[in-house]
């Protein structure tokens, strides 16, 4: 990391919201090649407010920029004091305090001289002596000193163990004035509570403090990391034994130690913060280890759930007595479709049923099915709802139905200020029916915020393809209401979307059923490249999608197919040549690359995003109107007010430079969790013994059927192989089938 010491000349930049800054400085005494003709240096990133003809050592990084040339890009940021009468009334004058301008600036040098600094540090109270001050201000300008100080004092505690600009100052706007007591009192609060900053971090920040490896509060601090690290990979609870044992693992500290860990845990436990329950997994007693807001979720669910099941309504009454034979046939016949007994079971269950469920695979009908549910409400006049976990899969589900569809988090009428959902027991949703689609998807926290939206004569249908991918969240909905045998559920398993040549369908079904897919190149819509190295796949990869695949689709269709916008790459690991991080790089590299440096584009987090560039939002901002997997193009990157244009669905979403680093990521490759709830033209997916780790059956079914036209596989028939014959679904640690199934839930 360098160093640079100087003079700030001029501040181009300052956001009061990010911190992030552009601004001149004049260096002390070494000569930079940056320098301009004035003698000046760039210098951004984002910083604590500085003023004008304040003295500043910066540490960071030099950087070429393609519009703006060299400069350096700041990490630390370490104000000096000037001691110099003129240094001192430079420094007051620059703005940097509010209420100081230059004539009051001048006023307070010369009644105090070169003792100015210290005496607004330390007796600030002593302003009052400067009688040509108005009337009061001196008071006020005693408080914005005291204010600025404590928000650099806290800037430089936070830089000197690691803490970034950006990040300091998100803990200053958290903590306040306290920020400096509270982390040193425990720095692990910095995970508890500042967003961004995890275990980790807030570790490598105690470590450099002198923070014991077997400290208490390091302790503590790390069972709830590894708490949440279980509930990352979608553990409703944790095992006691395994609990202690992450933790350990995850502390890096011996085992020996459990019994430490195990005493925090017991005082913790009588906090109420974690919670304690006894589960029954087929057979074998858990000591069961919850954290509170996942035990209230998962036993709240479970009571809803059963009081909405038991709870007669409207419907149930109307079509107590319906003679179902006549009514599906002309229910069927007036939409000019044909059910097959499975659809017209689905159709009866969904409306004499206070909660059913309609799963199956592609091709199966679902949509037709759930169709004339729709039609069925409309004919009688019931007031329903459709709704889908993500915006992506809400936008597919009004495309089908040609009804409005929205996100689960908007039909509750989700805030972001408050953090909280507007619809719940005291503000319910006034409808008679309820369709969330995409069910598999559903996790327990957003799971039981939907049930408590629903007033208990409200009918809920559930649909989904249970043999995808769980939700991303903790929890395993879907399958956890099958399983419990309380709910009535619909399997679809004719196929009827499928033609001789086409293979998409059928190989969805046979990978679901543990056979091998087709993999023989002699359909028009399912491909395999071999490749046996990882390199080299990945090399296919990009070939395939630049090249090979919209020559072939034009030959078999006549049809142009764009490159960037008609094909989604899959791969099931982040890591490696062939994983999301290098694919993105080298897809970018080729498909929109940077000739001779002519296209605006930013480094951020540690991407560069470039004019073109195809994007995904990592999460939902609703204040912005854009969700968790929608994903666009980079049209124009603002340099002067440091912001970014995103087009999502025909709207310019403005990002700033720190948005952007947070929320985007490149979609040119996506993994395939990210994928569920969209479908794409085109999929490319490497396959390799590598990902052996990945290959799960559920994986290859889920990514396979987002593509309506053309599936291409690219690696080790072996590889294929790994995944059709795992069908070891990670097991999930979650209470519900018990709750549901026991009185006492």
């Amino acid at each position: 990391m360098d160093t640079i010491t100087g003079t700030i000349e001029r501040i181009t930049f300052y956001s009061d919201e990010t911190g992030y800054t552009v601004l001149r400085i004049k260096p002390d005494q070494k000569q930079y090649t940056a320098q301009a003709r004035d003698g000046t240096i760039t210098v951004v990133g984002i910083m604590p407010e500085l003023g004008e003809g304040e003295n500043v050592q910066f540490s960071g990084q030099w950087i070429d920029d393609a519009k703006y040339g060299r400069q350096f890009r700041v990490e630390t940021v370490t104000p000096i004091q000037p001691t110099s009468k003129d240094g001192i009334l430079r420094y007051l004058s620059s703005g940097i305090v509010k209420g100081i301008g230059e004539a009051t600036a001048r006023k307070i040098v010369d009644h105090f001289g070169e003792e100015t600094i210290d005496i607004l540090n330390h007796h600030p109270e002593r302003l009052e002596e400067v009688h040509s001050l108005k009337k009061g201000l001196a008071g006020k300008l005693a408080r914005a000193w005291s204010e600025n100080v404590n928000i650099r004092q806290t800037m430089i505690f936070l830089q000197q163990y690691g803490v970034s600009s950006r990040m300091a100052t998100r803990i200053y706007n958290h903590f306040g004035a306290q920020t400096i007591d509270r982390v040193k009192k425990d720095p692990y609060e910095l995970a508890d509570e500042v967003y961004g900053i995890g275990f980790i971090k807030a570790d490598q920040i105690a470590q450099k403090m002198g923070v014991e490896l077997d400290a208490r509060e390091r302790l503590r601090a790390g069972i709830y990391y590894a708490l949440n690290k279980l509930a990352g990979d979608g553990h409703v609870f944790a095992p006691r034994p395994l609990l202690l044992e992450t933790a350990c693992e995850l502390l890096k500290i011996d085992t020996d130690n459990q019994h430490h860990l195990s005493a925090i845990l017991d005082v913790q436990l009588t906090t109420g913060k974690l919670v304690a329950d006894d589960i029954n997994l087929q057979g074998e007693k858990i000591d069961a280890i919850y954290h509170a807001a996942y035990f209230n979720a998962e036993t709240g669910s479970a009571q809803l759930l059963r009081r909405l099941i038991n709870t007669p309504s409207q419907i149930t009454g109307d079509f107590a007595d319906v003679a179902w034979p006549s009514y599906l046939a002309d229910l069927a016949k007036s939409n000019q479709v044909s059910l097959s007994e499975q659809q017209q079971s689905a159709v009866k269950i969904a409306l004499s049923s206070k909660v059913s469920i309609l799963t199956g695979g592609p091709g199966t009908g679902k949509t037709t099915t759930l169709q004339m549910v729709i039609n069925a409400l409309l004919q009688e006049n019931y007031p329903f709802a459709l709704a889908s976990p993500t915006g992506r899969a809400a936008k597919r589900l009004q495309e089908a139905t040609g009804q409005e569809a929205t996100t689960i988090h908007r039909l509750l009428g989700y805030s972001p200020s408050e953090g909280g959902f507007e619809r719940d027991e005291d503000q319910p949703l006034d409808i008679s029916f309820l369709i969330v689609d995409e069910a598999s998807m559903l996790d327990l926290f957003l799971f039981h915020h939907l049930l408590k939206a629903l007033k208990p004569d409200t009918h809920l249908m559930l649909v989904g393809d249970v043999d995808q991918l769980p939700s991303v969240g903790a929890g395993n909905v879907l399958r956890d209401l099958i399983d419990s045998h309380l709910i009535k559920v619909t399997r679809l398993e004719l196929i009827f979307r499928q033609s001789e040549d086409s293979h998409i369908v059928v190989n969805a079904h046979r990978i679901n059923q543990g056979e091998m897919p087709f993999m023989d190149n002699q359909s028009r819509d399912f491909f395999f490249f071999g490749a046996q190295d990882a390199a080299i796949a990945g090399d296919l990869v990009v070939d395939i999608v630049r090249n090979r695949l919209p020559r072939k689709y034009q030959e078999l269709t006549g049809i142009d197919l764009d490159p960037v916008r008609d094909i989604q790459v899959i791969s099931p690991m982040y890591r490696g040549t062939a994983g999301v991080h290098a694919l993105n790089e080298a897809l970018q590299a080729t498909l929109n690359p940077n000739r001779n440096h002519r296209q605006a584009e930013q480094k951020l987090g540690g991407r560069v995003f470039r004019i073109g560039d195809k994007v995904m939002q990592t999460r939902n901002n609703y204040e912005k109107g854009v969700f968790n997997g929608d994903i666009g193009f980079i049209q124009s990157i603002d340099d002067n007010e440091n912001l970014i244009y995103v087009l999502i669905d025909n709207n310019n979403i403005e990002y700033d430079y720190t948005e952007a680093a947070e929320d985007l990521i490149h979609a040119y490759c996506i993994s395939t969790h990210r994928s569920q709830g969209s479908e794409y033209p085109v999929i490319v997916m490497p396959l390799l013994g590598q990902h052996y780790m990945m290959l799960q059956r559920n994986l290859l079914y889920t990514a396979i059927t987002r593509a309506k036209r053309m599936v291409v596989l690219v690696g080790e028939r072996k590889a294929v192989g790994m995944a059709v014959n795992n069908n070891k679904v990670s097991k999930r640690f979650t209470g519900l089938v018990q709750r549901l199934t026991k009185k006492r839930a």
